[in-house]
């Protein structure tokens, strides 16, 4: 896209208080079929959830909801929270923790909450797979069932990036518009799906609304800080009962597929589908796969409450 090009911006976004944040979120589909709840990643906001990914989980009859976590999107950021130095990253001793995945996880309850939701199935990518997963630890009731994509279990020894990623990910951020989806498309031709056709004008465009909606690489860092300071989760992983699958990419130089393997390993009775060539994104070639995996998980909850028992 050029800077002169208008960026049409998500509609229909709403607001709910959460504590003291705010959060950003939109809906799909028919509020009274179960809610499937979509959390993003590290630094990500709502809107790579694809809408027509968004679409093909309402045709298999969820009602969809996405939202920016905290300090991303157009939710609140936490801006009195000094973000960590790379120095205390490197050393993974950051001097100021301003929340937790525990608080992350605590959000996406309070927007069940404020949507009126009993218990919804849940899918979470990469930080928003282990914010999935201490949602189904916290508030086992309100998890039916839950998919953790592309993510790990905070356990050090697995689910570490390739050691060219991470720097690339937390370099300066890109002064305008044009740099920033020069850098995200960038990003994505390292981390992206080897395996599947990548749609380099959709990453421009998913680059350019994120930039109309607010960047902030302060909130990044502060996000990072919060999986850091949340450590090893393995163990209370093992407490979730809610049905689950594990997605993970074959070809995932983000979080090595070590990571999803360690967390099929410590949920109890977890299904592990690895997705041949995917990496570090949903490439629309592999959404069938991934549709298929969340529905299917869904199916061996069971049947959700019934309509009208929220």
């Amino acid at each position: 896209m050029r800077a002169t090009e208008t960026v049409p911006m998500p509609a229909d976004e709403r607001f709910a208080r959460v504590g003291d944040v705010e959060l950003c979120y939109q809906t799909f589909g028919d509020p009274e079929r179960p809610t499937l709840l979509l959390i993003m990643g590290l630094g990500t906001q709502m809107i790579a959830w694809h809408v027509d990914f968004c679409r093909m989980l309402v045709d298999r009859g969820f009602h969809v909801v996405r939202y920016d976590n905290r300090d991303v999107g157009r939710s609140s950021r936490l801006d009195s929270i000094p973000p960590p130095t790379r120095r205390e990253l490197l050393l993974r001793r950051p001097r100021h923790v301003g929340y937790t995945l525990d608080d992350l996880a605590d959000d996406a309850a309070g927007l069940l909450d404020h949507l009126g939701v009993r218990a919804a199935h849940v899918a979470g990518a990469s930080m928003g797979g282990m914010i999935a997963q201490v949602l189904a630890v916290r508030h086992p009731e309100r998890v039916l069932s839950l998919a953790s994509i592309m993510s790990t279990t905070g356990a050090r020894w697995v689910g570490q990036p390739a050691p060219r990623v991470l720097p690339t990910f937390l370099q300066r951020p890109a002064n305008g518009r044009e740099a920033y989806e020069r850098r995200l498309v960038a990003l994505f031709r390292m981390i992206g799906s080897p395996g599947f056709e990548r749609d380099e004008d959709d990453l421009r465009l998913l680059a350019a609304v994120s930039y109309e909606r607010g960047v902030d690489q302060a909130g990044v860092l502060r996000q990072l800080v919060a999986i850091l300071a949340s450590g090893n989760r393995t163990a209370d992983l093992r407490r979730i009962t809610a049905a689950t699958v594990v997605i993970h990419g074959t070809r995932d130089r983000m979080v090595s597929p070590s990571g999803g393997r360690a967390t099929a390993r410590a949920i109890t009775g977890a299904k592990l589908v690895m997705v041949e060539g995917m990496g570090h994104d949903l490439p629309r070639g592999a959404w069938p796969q991934v549709v298929d995996a969340i529905v299917a998980n869904a199916e061996r909850a069971g049947a959700p409450a019934p309509v009208g028992a929220r």
